[in-house]
């Protein structure tokens, strides 16, 4: 399956709140559907669907991309669930929506993707660059892109930057201080539960 463009506050309803894919709420309690309203206990397969759908569209994934940065975890030393959020957020269009240059991660894919991002003072417009300790990133020095991100800077996705992150709002140049650490992921999720489903198939 690609890429999700369905109704994303449809998805935030039954998965609970994920601030990467969209920042409409609800006002109704209960999952979509003709049978959201019914209480039924899930099973513990259910359970780490759950977990891994949160991922998949929190972060704009398709499955195969889930799967491949899966493998690329297991092979780092370490908790496999903490390395997978750590590869996660710090792909690009992630970055871009922490640092609040824009309102989703669909939307900083789209500035990404046409190229108003400079990395290092070249110019990336690939979503699943892994940024690393000691990159700048800034938005290219044309009015339309700064007009657009300035826009966003004034309401962004999440509240609180992550210490990982510098940002200085004037100039539009942000700096990658170090790897982010598990407490500042901007999603509730049991990354274990995720790592467990993909174990078993």
């Amino acid at each position: 399956m690609s890429r999700y463009r369905g109704p994303r506050l449809k998805i935030s309803r039954r998965l609970g709140e994920l601030p990467g894919l969209t920042r409409k709420q609800s006002n109704k309690a209960y999952p979509s559907g003709e049978h959201g309203q019914q209480m039924r206990k899930p099973s513990e397969y259910a359970l780490r669907l759950e977990e891994k759908q949160k991922i998949r569209y929190n972060y704009g994934l398709s499955e195969r991309q889930l799967l491949r940065n899966i493998k690329l975890a297991k092979k780092v030393q370490g908790s496999t669930g903490i390395v997978l959020l750590q590869i996660l957020e710090m792909r690009l269009d992630n970055t871009i929506f922490r640092l609040g240059l824009a309102p989703t991660i669909p939307s900083a894919r789209q500035l990404v993707n046409h190229k108003h991002v400079l990395v290092n003072n070249n110019a990336v417009s690939i979503c699943s660059y892994q940024c690393k300790p000691g990159d700048r990133i800034q938005i290219k020095d044309k009015k339309s892109s700064k007009l657009v991100v300035k826009k966003h800077l004034e309401n962004p996705g999440l509240a609180n930057l992550p210490n990982h992150l510098e940002i200085n709002k004037e100039t539009l140049v942000a700096k990658v201080n170090s790897i982010i650490e598990r407490d500042w992921v901007g999603i509730q999720l049991n990354e274990l539960l995720v790592v467990e489903y993909y174990s078993r198939k």
